[in-house]
């Protein structure tokens, strides 16, 4: 997807909550591609779902050993997945995980202070380390996702460092901002923006029936778009 022409650009909430509402469909239709439809839904839905919640119910919030590796193991399946990275996180000790993940999350809202804390366990660069905040925090933080962060001007090629997530978060967070202010609901946080942004990006690829529907809707004037002679206005296409 273009960077300049993409979902990003668009200001409507109603084409970003259409998209948001076909996550699921395009995590389907990728992992179908895969062929590991089973695997990525399940941990998927754990993620997004099971996780989050489990996290978010704690007096303290904080990850255990297990639900790092199984993190890793969502991170590795949904994207680029390298063995290693999951071999190497499970060295990491039930204690050091737990000590980790703690601090991090006191030291929200700063997220730069909570991702050099999470940093210092292995195998945990900053791509894991926000999918790790997101867990208790989607309201600080986005997951880095590799397409998410493609879709924004600006943030290509991507650099796996603090200060190229910070970039993006801070455009990611503008983004949310924009939606919550023209949305009655407003309810948007970085991580659903990222959501939407990895959902356009992939289902451009993997199965653009998902969202052709949400382009030609785009396409077509509104009342308030239409000239005072009745002829519509032109209006820019989301690509």
């Amino acid at each position: 997807m273009s960077g300049t022409d993409g979902l990003y650009n668009c200001k409507d909430p109603a084409v970003w909550r259409s998209v948001l509402a076909v996550y699921k469909d395009v995590v389907e239709a990728k992992a179908s591609k895969g062929g590991k439809a089973g695997k990525l839904a399940a941990l998927d839905k754990w993620y997004q779902e099971e996780l989050l919640e489990t996290v978010c119910s704690r007096t303290e919030k904080f990850l255990t050993h297990a639900e790092l590796v199984q993190l890793m193991e969502w991170k590795l399946t949904r994207g680029k997945f390298r063995p290693m990275l999951q071999k190497m996180v499970t060295g990491n000790s039930e204690d050091s995980v737990e000590s980790c993940t703690r601090k991090a999350f006191k030291l929200l809202p700063d997220v730069t202070a909570a991702i050099q804390e999470l940093t210092k366990l292995k195998a945990v660069g900053p791509a894991t380390a926000s999918a790790v905040l997101v867990t208790g925090a989607p309201q600080d933080a986005a997951f880095m996702a590799d397409e998410a962060v493609e879709s924004i001007p600006g943030l290509v090629p991507i650099k796996y460092t603090l200060k190229h997530y910070i970039l993006y978060l801070d455009k990611v967070r503008e983004c949310a901002e924009q939606l919550s202010t023209s949305d009655l609901v407003n309810d948007w946080t970085p991580h659903k923006v990222e959501q939407c942004l990895w959902a356009w990006a992939v289902a451009q690829k993997v199965k653009p029936s998902l969202i052709k529907n949400i382009i030609t809707s785009q396409n077509k004037p509104s009342n308030e778009e239409k000239g005072t002679e009745g002829r519509p206005r032109k209006r820019q296409k989301v690509q």
